[in-house]
């Protein structure tokens, strides 16, 4: 049976690269803009993001690594299914030079070739078990776990209003009881976990959307979902891609995926399929354990470890443990990499 045309998209920086540091220090009168230096750093884990691409899903037609100029040199860029994405092959030029998440996610639509069908990836989300095409889309819609949320911005962190902006305008578009009865069986499904029944419970009776809650893992998109939202919320997206660094007025990624689940445009896939670990919210040294647990016994199919602060000794050891818990699960090369590399 032929597979379904399913691209993978994962943005990537190299935070240390000097030509990039000296673009982005034009823009930014702070060194520390948009947050920190951890939005950027590098853990120097990229093989294993497309080991792992590479044996457990197969079936992908294309990967599109987007970049802003830098590519490891270890990366075979003559692999027939790897596309390397420049900034200005695809951001319209108006946004750029942008050092913002949200300017290039919410933009990735206008990748040249790029299949109705992908899944968007960050750097810090690896594959650790074989997945199906099923894992990402049914009946030709994208599966997603959801929940509703209720937002709890804080002033210090930016990326706290990108929720309440984004369920601003699906309350503009969507009527929240409406879309909760039309999609009754999708919303209130063991898949989702009791945790998502419980909160499914108790807030559908507010009288909009409260939020949506965000599992931070692949998220899996119909490039028609971008356009149709661009051409209902111009204004809204044009101001927040022309912004160098993040703002609280933005929208993210989100905005797409929250418009998906508000008309009904996907399918239940069970919660269990992977897992984010925080470390400023959690510590590093309070999950670093269950991380590598989770990793060499592959618990889920996804994981996510969100980068934080530690101390430089902390870290060291960290990323030792992660890269030799990894290589015990992808310990060969694959077709992404060059020989000899």
């Amino acid at each position: 049976m032929k597979q379904p045309d399913i691209d993978i998209v994962v943005m990537w920086v190299d935070g240390s690269d000097p030509a990039w540091l000296k673009e982005k220090a034009k823009y930014s009168v702070n060194a520390d803009a948009d947050g920190s230096i951890y939005r950027y750093r590098d853990w120097g884990l990229l093989r294993y993001w497309f080991r792992g691409i590479d044996k457990f899903a197969p079936w992908v037609r294309k990967v599109h690594f987007v970049t802003w100029g830098h590519v490891p040199d270890w990366l075979d860029t003559s692999n027939p299914k790897l596309n390397i994405v420049k900034h200005e092959d695809f951001i319209p030029k108006k946004y750029l030079p942008t050092f913002s998440a949200n300017t290039i996610e919410n933009n990735i639509h206008r990748i040249k070739g790029l299949a109705e069908k992908f899944v968007l990836f960050n750097d810090d989300l690896y594959l650790i078990d074989k997945t199906t095409p099923e894992d990402f889309f049914k009946n030709d819609l994208p599966m997603d776990t959801i929940a509703l949320n209720v937002s709890c911005p804080q002033k210090s962190l930016v990326s706290r209003f990108f929720d309440i902006n984004n369920t601003a305008i699906i309350n503009d578009h969507f009527n929240f009881h409406e879309s909760l009865k039309m999609n009754k069986k999708k919303w209130f499904n063991l898949k989702n976990g009791f945790g998502a029944l419980a909160r499914y419970i108790v807030l559908k009776h507010c009288p909009r959307f409260p939020g949506f809650w965000q599992h931070h893992l692949a998220t899996s998109y119909l490039k028609s979902t971008f356009e149709e939202v661009w051409e209902k919320e111009p204004q809204v997206l044009n101001n927040t891609c022309s912004h160098k660094f993040r703002e609280s007025s933005d929208v993210n990624q989100w905005i797409f995926k929250d418009w998906q689940i508000a008309k009904g445009n996907i399918e239940i896939r069970p919660s269990k399929f992977g897992k984010s670990f925080y470390i400023d919210r959690d510590g590093v040294e309070e999950i670093q354990d269950e991380i590598i647990k989770y990793i060499k016994k592959r618990e889920g199919k996804v994981i996510v470890v969100n980068d934080g602060k530690m101390d430089d000794d902390i870290m060291s050891v960290f990323m030792s443990r992660i890269e030799e818990s990894f290589n015990l699960i992808l310990p060969e090369k694959c077709s992404f990499e060059k020989e000899g590399a």
